[in-house]
């Protein structure tokens, strides 16, 4: 029986036993981690940004083949078929639609209506009232420790900035990998947590075992958040790709467009898509014609580690908490540690 002191929120809107959110990780969070993380009773997210919409379809097939359970579905607000991949999560029956970016009022509008929980990830607390004011159901909120993408506000000094503004449900992120990073975040008043790299190394990842490998040696230390990505703030493990982008600046423009004509091969994407996402992208986040193409670039990077197992021509994405990762059991072995060593930091603290 569930300890009730973790019986949240989270767990009341999500349906599931645990208040643990496996995130949508591009190239990593197929439906297998995804299956997994839902069987342990955790909340699985498939990443649909690097699949196609017929990829997609078949993914959730798969989960739902695998698991009873409630899984979700992180999408692009920006994906040029965007309203497609909405039709399927509804028609799908998907518990959990999340963005790493803000959704938008009317496509906020049409998943709640059809029933869809919609929980974006936001690293402000501005960002959390805008998105709180369209109708969202949860919102997870990362600190700069958090992998990928991330803001520059610790987790520590965001979670209470975030609750402080807003009432719905607040996922904690950015640094969490155990039972004492859960319980830290439930008195905090979060409704849960949300781990990207501790679910990446577990035996129910896809990402090549060498790969891992490198995850494993690396110190707290060891990780860099560069801008030479992608134009945005990325945490990643500091190797010398990353140093090399960091020193190529201009001259990475031919090899990064390149590169985003493959991408778009393998996601279906129209070359006048590419474009017409570009030219929004460049108006939205004032990016360079460098940054640009550095960003179409990036999936490809991280495609070249995580699923062709090249990390000398790739990048490795991570939150800062892979210095505190040692092991790869499975994704049901991660949850059943993380709620038994949360419920005795919670003894604890009573005591």
């Amino acid at each position: 029986m569930t300890d009730p002191r973790l019986q949240t929120a989270a767990t009341a809107l999500f349906g599931v036993r645990h208040p643990i959110v496996q995130t949508g990780m591009g190239w990593v969070s197929g439906s297998r981690l995804t299956a997994a993380t839902a069987n342990a009773g955790g909340l699985g997210i498939i990443a649909s940004a690097t699949m196609t919409l017929p990829e997609l379809k078949e993914a959730t097939a798969a989960v739902r083949d695998a698991t009873d359970a409630p899984f979700g579905v992180n999408l692009r607000t920006d994906s040029s078929d965007i309203d497609q991949r909405v039709a399927h999560l509804i028609e799908a029956d998907v518990k959990v639609a999340s963005f790493a970016q803000a959704p938008g009022e009317a496509t906020v509008k049409r998943l709640k209506d059809a029933g869809v929980v919609v929980m974006p990830t936001i690293g402000a607390p501005r960002h959390a009232e805008k998105v709180a004011a369209w109708g969202v159901d949860a919102v997870i909120a990362q600190g700069s420790e958090g992998g990928g993408h991330t803001g520059s506000i610790a987790t520590s000094l965001l979670l209470p900035a975030v609750l402080d503004v807003v009432d719905i449900p607040v996922i904690a992120a950015g640094g969490f990998h155990d039972g004492r990073g859960l319980a830290a975040a439930l008195t905090y008043g979060a409704a849960g947590i949300a781990m990207g790299t501790r679910f990446l190394l577990c035996a129910d990842s896809e990402v090549p075992d060498h790969v891992k490998a490198i995850y494993l040696e690396t110190p707290l230390t060891g990780t860099v958040v560069s801008r030479s990505i992608d134009g945005a703030p990325q945490r990643v493990i500091r190797t010398e790709m990353v140093d090399k982008l960091e020193r190529a600046g201009l001259t990475a423009l031919p090899r990064a467009a390149r590169n985003a004509l493959r991408f778009r091969k393998l996601t279906g994407t129209s070359l006048r898509q590419l474009v017409r996402e570009g030219l929004a992208m460049r108006r939205s986040q004032d990016l360079t014609w460098s940054q640009l193409a550095m960003a179409a670039n990036a999936p490809m990077l991280t495609k070249a580690a995580m699923v062709d197992g090249h990390p000398e021509v790739g990048i490795l994405p991570t939150g800062q908490g892979v210095g505190s990762i040692s092991e790869l059991p499975t994704a049901a072995q991660i949850i059943e540690t993380i709620v038994a060593d949360a419920v005795a930091a919670l003894d604890r603290v009573q005591a």
